[in-house]
């Protein structure tokens, strides 16, 4: 009955917002606590003025998953269309969302056959695997199908960051309170990955300058990108952003590589002062199915 529907939620952040409306991809929203104000990210307000928010308050941003009611609903209205859907959401270690949206397909347990698959990862990188499911579906790929393909890409989509304030990770549990104090005071900046779906501190540089050379460091280990994104949280480009362009561009000629401002969830996540890049490499010949 239809094809396979594509559910997931705000984390993911495309590239092309009008792969949404073309793919007919469902997104339910979450939630972003900031002190005493509730936004639903996508709907309530735009990153730019969540930055401009954020900075001028003193509470730490809070992220909250959509409700199991929330997918209970979406399900619901999708299954009167198809009989098949797949819910691709953020990584469990980061939100409630695949949780959530697990405890919300049993509701249609015999009606309707939903997989709640955790990408492992979010924004730009969840964007991505929604996308490519997307297409598969569109192309009239079943269920199992897509569901092979997306966990074939799963080990292929990697996030860096690096932050300049150690607020957030102090907040999400990412450092203890001490090592916050240390970062600060030597002014470390802490170069983050999402690795098997937790974000994680896994080393430390000195200086803004040292930061990009770690991103310049592991972009270079790739020899086949099929996409690689810079996330910013400004929308004038940096100087940052131009060394590592410039850098790009000698590893990568007759590339282009856009750059977006990542979005309230992950600002949750890692706070307002990040900087990073989403890659997603060629998979192996012969490694996926469609």
């Amino acid at each position: 009955m239809g094809k396979v529907r594509i559910v997931t939620d705000s984390s993911a952040q495309f590239l092309d917002p009008t792969v949404v409306d073309r793919y007919g991809i469902t997104v339910v929203p979450h939630t972003i606590l900031l002190g005493s104000r509730a936004f639903r990210e996508g709907i309530d307000i735009e990153p730019q003025a969540f930055f401009q928010l954020v900075r001028q308050t003193e509470f730490p941003a809070r992220l909250m998953a959509p409700s199991a009611d929330d997918f209970t609903a979406v399900f619901k209205r999708l299954n009167r269309e198809t009989d098949q859907i797949l819910a691709i959401t953020m990584s469990r270690h980061m939100s409630q969302a695949w949780e959530n949206a697990l405890r919300a397909s049993k509701a249609l347990l015999g009606r309707c056959d939903i997989v709640p698959l955790d990408s492992t990862t979010t924004s730009v990188g969840l964007a991505l695997l929604v996308e490519q499911a997307a297409q598969a579906a569109e192309d009239g790929a079943t269920l199992d199908d897509i569901v092979h393909l997306i966990r074939s890409l799963l080990p292929h989509v990697y996030s860096v960051f690096y932050v300049d304030s150690l607020t957030y990770l102090r907040h999400n549990n990412l450092l203890s309170e001490a090592q916050v104090l240390l970062g600060t005071m030597l002014d470390i900046k802490p170069f983050l990955t999402i690795e098997n779906g937790e974000l994680i501190a896994m080393e430390k540089v000195r200086s803004q300058a040292q930061a990009i050379e770690k991103l310049i460091e592991f972009v270079a280990e790739f020899s086949e990108l099929q996409h690689l994104v810079i996330l910013t949280n400004a929308l004038l480009p940096a100087e940052r952003t131009r060394l590592l362009l410039e850098h790009l561009a000698m590893e990568f000629p007759d590339r282009s590589f856009p750059q977006v401002l990542y979005q309230p969830s992950l600002v949750a996540l890692i706070g307002p002062d990040g900087y990073g890049v989403v890659v997603q490499e060629e998979a192996e010949a012969g490694e996926e199915l469609l």
